[in-house]
């Protein structure tokens, strides 16, 4: 069960998980809460198990559950584990539920929401060990009901149709980021890293958000504005990670880094911010900086784009500890085992 709005990280480890449930002999089923203020068809047409959508409210998905005779309800994101919590409650089902991220809110007045839901919760599931902590050392969840299962990714995503033109001048290399524009992306940082790499470095992010006009102004202030692309959400991601020269993150936070772990599958050299999942991510197959450190980060990237091998290294890491096989199986043996 999982709140609609899109397709974001925690929707693309679905559209990856799912599937691979279903192949291991699990009958899944997708309840989506749709949000009637977004349009998450391109979600429901990639989706290759059976749906059902629902307007969010309090009372169907409990209704649902009881009819779809749900031995397993595992809940994604906040709303989901609201009304996931009530319906597995009503239906007597197992219930798991996964969190994404160690977004802020999560340390104010919610976090003892999410202890008075580990109540009722078989098992919480975080994408890595750093959440791991975050989740039991100041959201306040008791250790033995957590674990930690990554993301699996085996290949970039596949496109859903066709890019479009785009101004970046040939022969330009690509430093790419994928990732919504607001603060915690720390997209900023990179706008003010760019003065200080070659002059024929831009920096494209794909990725929509609030902070566009101010990352806009930021380059017009710094004389990069002819550097910066932003063109928003765009079909073939793939394609972008093929024209990249390198890749770079430098979140202030992250649950995990789905975008990296993609840049690391197509083999691009990585440099990340230190904090958060971002270290275990990587390993020692990219670079890691300070967050909120331009200068720091510039270095990092210059010396990223000589170093080709980096990618080399990634893409070894991603195909070996973050496989949808690994994530699918360790998956199935905790359903198997609730």
């Amino acid at each position: 069960m999982h709140k609609m709005r899109g397709i974001g990280g925690s929707e693309r480890h679905l559209l990856t998980l799912l599937p691979a449930l279903a192949e291991r002999g699990h009958d899944v089923v997708f309840v989506g809460l749709d949000d009637p203020a977004w349009r998450p068809d391109d979600f429901y047409d990639a989706l290759t198990v059976p749906a059902i959508r629902l307007r969010a409210g309090v009372t169907a998905p409990a209704r649902l559950l009881r009819a779809l005779r749900a031995d397993v309800v595992h809940t994604h994101l906040v709303h989901a584990d609201i009304l996931g919590g009530i319906a597995a409650s009503l239906r007597g089902a197992k219930l798991v539920s996964t969190k994404h991220n160690d977004d802020r809110f999560r340390l104010g007045p919610y976090r003892y929401v999410e202890r008075g839901l580990a109540l009722v919760t078989d098992r919480v599931v975080t994408i890595t060990d750093a959440l791991r902590r975050f989740t039991v050392e100041q959201v306040g969840i008791p250790a033995r009901m957590v674990e930690t299962i990554h993301y699996g990714l085996d290949a970039p995503p596949a496109a859903w149709g066709e890019n479009p033109p785009d101004d970046v001048p040939a022969g330009a290399r690509i430093l790419l980021s994928t990732s919504r524009l607001v603060e915690q992306k720390g997209v900023d940082v990179a706008v003010r890293a760019l003065p200080s790499l070659p002059g024929d470095t831009v920096l494209v992010v794909l990725g929509e958000g609030p902070a566009r006009p101010e990352l806009e102004r930021l380059a017009r202030e710094l004389g990069v504005e002819a550097r910066l692309f932003l063109p928003g959400r765009v079909p073939d991601v793939a394609a972008w990670l093929e024209r990249a020269a390198a890749y770079v993150h430098p979140a202030r936070w992250e649950g995990f880094g789905l975008g990296v772990l993609e840049a690391m599958l197509a083999g691009l050299p990585v440099v990340t911010s230190d904090v958060s999942s971002l270290p275990e991510l990587v390993g020692d197959a990219g670079l890691l900086v300070a967050p909120d450190d331009p200068a720091a980060l510039a270095t990092a990237v210059d010396d990223a784009l000589g170093r080709p091998e980096l990618g080399v290294a990634a893409r070894e890491r991603a195909r070996t500890e973050f496989s949808v096989a690994r994530m699918a199986d360790r998956t199935s043996v905790l359903y198997e085992a609730l």
